[in-house]
C-alpha cells in the first residue's frame, strides 16, 4: 500500500516546528521515519500534515550533563550504539542499543524517535524507565521536563501535548562500579521483544545491596519498574537465592496478553529474564570502584 496524501513541511527551527503544530490540524512529527512511514504505507496513521525534524538544529548532540548524559531528540541510534560518553556513563543504554531493530534501522532511527512513539516492547523506553531518564519538550509555552515515570499516558501514547516536540532526555548516571545487565526474549532477533527485563544494582563493602531498578518491557502499555522487587534487593545479600526471590515477584504482574504470547508465558518470561539481568548486574559490579 501507499500513503494516504499529505503535506510535507520543513521546518529549519524548534520554533517553526512547533508553530506548525500549533497551527495545522492531524499534524505528524518526522523523525528518522523507521515506525512512521510503516504506519503511514499501512494506513494505521493518516496525518493530513507531515512535520520533517531532520534539517532542524540542535537536536542531536550526545554530552555530558551533570551527573549523566544528555541525548538529543534527533541523534541517530546508531550514534548512541557506539558513544563512548555512553559506555563509560551508561553502560546499560550500550548493551541494550545492538537490540534495537537491525543496523539498518539503526543508522536512520533516533533516540527521540523511539521514546515519542512510545512501544513498550521497545529497548530504549525500557531502558529510560530503569535509569529515571528526564524528557525535555517544548511547546508554544516554553520548554518542560518530564520525568520518565510521569511520561506514558497509554499503549503508544505520551503525556506530551500535541503541539510539543521532544527536545532531548537526561539520563541520570549511577555510581562507579555499579552492574547492569539487560536481558530480553525475541522471536527474532531485530524484533520488538516479547519481554525485556533491565536491573541496575550498587552494593555497600559488606556485599549488600545499597540500591536496586528492575524494569520490565513488553508487559504492559508501559514499562513496568519492580518496585516489590527493588525492595527486596536493597539491605540483601547479592546472592542467586536473594536474585530469584526478587525475581520470582515478577510472576503475579498483570501482564498483557496479544497474538505473540499469553499472559501467563509473559509472566514466566519476566521472572526468568529478571533473574538472568540480575545476576549479570552482580557479576558485573566493581567493589573496588565503591559499586
Amino acid at each position: 500500500m501507499k500513503p494516504p496524501p499529505f503535506t510535507y513541511h520543513d521546518p529549519a527551527t524548534v520554533t517553526e516546528a512547533i508553530g506548525l503544530l500549533a497551527s495545522l490540524d492531524n499534524a505528524k512529527l518526522l523523525a528518522g521515519g523507521q515506525s512512521l512511514m510503516p504506519m503511514l504505507n499501512m494506513r494505521y496513521a493518516q496525518p493530513d500534515h507531515v512535520i520533517d525534524l531532520n534539517r532542524v538544529e540542535g537536536l542531536s548532540a550526545i554530552r555530558e550533563a551533570g551527573d549523566g548524559l544528555e541525548i538529543g531528540a534527533m541523534t541517530r541510534q546508531r550514534e548512541v550504539e557506539f558513544s563512548d560518553d555512553v559506555e563509560r556513563l551508561c553502560p546499560l543504554l550500550h548493551e541494550a542499543m545492538p537490540l534495537v531493530g537491525h543496523r539498518q534501522t539503526r543508522n536512520r532511527g533516533t533516540f527521540g524517535g523511539s521514546l515519542a512513539h512510545f512501544d513498550s516492547s521497545a529497548e530504549i523506553p525500557t531502558v529510560c524507565a530503569a535509569l529515571d531518564a528526564i524528557v525535555r519538550v517544548q511547546g508554544p509555552g516554553g520548554a518542560r521536563d518530564i520525568a520518565f515515570k510521569d511520561f506514558a499516558a497509554g499503549y503508544l501514547s505520551t503525556s506530551m501535548g500535541l503541539d510539543e516536540v521532544l527536545l532531548s532526555v537526561q539520563l541520570p548516571a549511577w555510581g562507579a562500579g555499579h552492574g547492569f545487565g539487560f536481558e530480553e526474549f525475541a522471536r527474532r532477533h531485530g524484533d520488538f521483544a516479547i519481554v525485556s527485563a533491565a536491573a541496575l544494582l550498587e552494593a555497600g563493602p559488606d556485599g549488600r545491596i545499597t540500591r536496586a531498578s528492575l524494569t520490565l518491557g513488553g508487559i504492559g502499555s508501559a514499562p513496568l519498574r519492580m518496585a516489590p522487587a527493588e525492595a527486596a534487593l536493597v539491605g540483601a545479600p547479592g546472592s542467586a537465592e536473594t536474585f530469584a526471590a526478587a525475581a520470582e515477584t515478577c510472576r503475579g504482574i498483570d501482564a498483557l496478553e496479544d497474538i505473540h504470547a499469553p499472559a501467563v508465558y509473559r509472566q514466566h518470561l519476566a521472572v526468568v529474564l529478571s533473574r538472568r539481568a540480575l545476576e549479570k548486574a552482580w557479576s558485573r559490579m566493581d567493589a573496588d570502584k565503591g559499586g
